[in-house]
């Protein structure tokens, strides 16, 4: 038998030994992905907050919010109290025999948060899991009379077969097989969607769409829903009995301004709400879907269908002791009004770096700690490399992604600033941080951006390649 490697061991690592471990046991591809920005060439030593300190003890800001995972920042200290009592009580973890008071305790809190009937939930692993069992739902709700499901162009729902199948990404470029009877929309055109409800008629005139997919705002693309049409797909929905599934697994949990993005607008249900991410409080790998109390009673609440939705790890006791800790820090520390806080700083601040360079930045938009910068421009040498470049060939989106790539790595080399950029549809910068951020981090950013920009995209062009073939940096570039 091989020799091991236990957790001190590893835990003493060099780069070096985790990249070639990466190269042999996990992707080449991503290594070399990785080290394009500088991110791959450093280890990380301790996070707290919205900063990362490395090995070597350099302080990294992180504007990346953990995409999505960290509204509570890193390492939050009641998060990490909450689960050290439950570890040190020597708490069962799962047991399908015996009631599980977490779960009883987290079930009744976001019931208490979500307005309306939406007061029955299951706590599965992960967003797409999440999305998977809402759909499930929904066509066991029509009892397997109705074979449609609509979901947008851009939408985001996850990355397993029946999410993946959902999801109209660009970062899903290969196409698995998938559920059947999904019909695409535009994303948040709502008379797209009832043109689409009415192809799907029967011959006798029977609606066939169980359900419709919905993000109210995209967080990979930054686009919303407007309010009016939000409330006529609630009644479209209404009219031809389909379940209205709202995907919020990014957006919930206080990081648009309000605790969901949906409730910003009075009287408006889904049949069924997904979240995750921020609910595991950046520590625990937990998902939620919440149903209207109807909606649950006729699909599963009978003996015989009690268990035909069920998981292994569902209601794993340091998760959901993890949720309940998270959910609790988000009302008790009011997330959504920290999130327009961020907002007051972040939007002017954007609105102003994009008229100081508009030959770089053609816009800006989002909604309280979630926004996305769109950048542009760039020489025309980039669509001949567009064309030569091994894996880009043909893609229309090449010279975005490389001029934003260009400048996310600059902002970690020369800034320690951590970023990232969205693969959906126009691939903006996405400025998304934790919602623990202070605000002269915030001005932080946003000053850093301004001098990156300041440069020129032909010198951080110039310097991106360099640095992706592995050439050394010229002092002061």
């Amino acid at each position: 038998m091989s020799e091991l490697i236990g957790v001190d061991e590893c835990e003493n690592f060099t780069v070096k030994q985790v990249q070639d471990l990466y190269r042999r046991y996990v992707s080449r591809s991503q290594v070399n992905l990785m080290t394009s920005f500088g991110f791959g060439r450093e280890l990380v030593e301790s996070a707290e907050g919205a900063w990362i300190t490395t090995r070597d003890g350099r302080r990294v800001l992180d504007v990346t919010g953990g995409v999505g995972v960290l509204n509570h920042g890193h390492n939050h200290p009641r998060i990490l109290d909450a689960r050290r009592r439950f570890a040190e009580r020597r708490r069962m973890e799962v047991h399908k025999a015996f009631f599980s008071p977490y779960v009883a305790a987290l079930s009744h809190n976001i019931a208490e948060l979500l307005p309306g009937d939406l007061n029955i939930s299951y706590f599965p692993n992960s967003g797409a899991e999440a999305n998977e069992g809402a759909v499930k739902m929904a066509y066991k709700y029509h009892q397997g009379r109705r074979n449609t499901i609509l979901r947008s162009d851009i939408s985001f729902h996850g990355k397993t077969l029946g999410a993946g199948s959902l999801t109209g990404s660009s970062e899903n470029s290969f196409r698995f097989p998938g559920l059947p009877g999904i019909v695409v929309y535009p994303y948040a055109d709502i008379a797209a969607v009832r043109t689409a409800v009415e192809a799907a008629r029967t011959p006798d005139g029977t609606c066939d769409v169980y359900a419709i997919m919905a993000e109210p705002f995209s967080a990979s693309s930054m686009r919303c829903w407007s309010e009016s049409d939000l409330y006529e797909l609630r009644r479209l929905c209404d009219a031809n009995d389909i379940m209205l599934i709202f995907d919020e697994v990014y957006t919930g949990w206080g990081k648009t301004g309000s605790l969901f993005y949906f409730m910003r607008h009075p009287d408006l249900l889904p049949d069924i709400l997904v979240y995750s991410k921020s609910l595991g409080g950046g520590k625990a790998s937990i998902a939620g879907y919440t149903a209207r109390e109807p909606v649950f009673r006729k699909a599963y609440d009978r003996l015989s269908d009690v268990i035909l939705h069920s998981t292994t790890y569902y209601g794993f006791g340091e998760e959901t002791v993890t949720a309940i800790e998270a959910v609790n820090i988000v009302v008790e520390d009011d997330y959504p009004a920290r999130a327009r806080q961020i907002e007051r700083v972040l939007g002017p601040g954007l609105q102003n770096i994009h008229k100081r360079h508009p030959d770089v930045v053609g816009r800006v938009s989002g909604v309280g700690a979630l926004w996305g910068v769109f950048l542009s421009g760039g020489p025309k040498v980039l669509d001949l490399a567009a064309k030569l470049a091994p894996g880009f060939s043909g893609d229309p989106q090449f010279r975005t992604k490389l001029i934003t790539l260009s400048v996310i790595a600059h902002l970690y080399r020369e800034h320690g600033i951590v970023s990232y950029y969205s693969p959906n549809a126009d691939n903006p910068l996405v400025v998304a941080p934790t919602l623990a951020i202070e605000p002269e981090d915030v001005e932080y950013f946003l000053d850093s951006l301004d001098r990156t920009l300041a440069r020129g995209l032909p010198r951080l062009l110039a310097g991106f390649v360099r640095e992706k073939v592995g050439s050394r940096w010229p002092a002061g570039s």
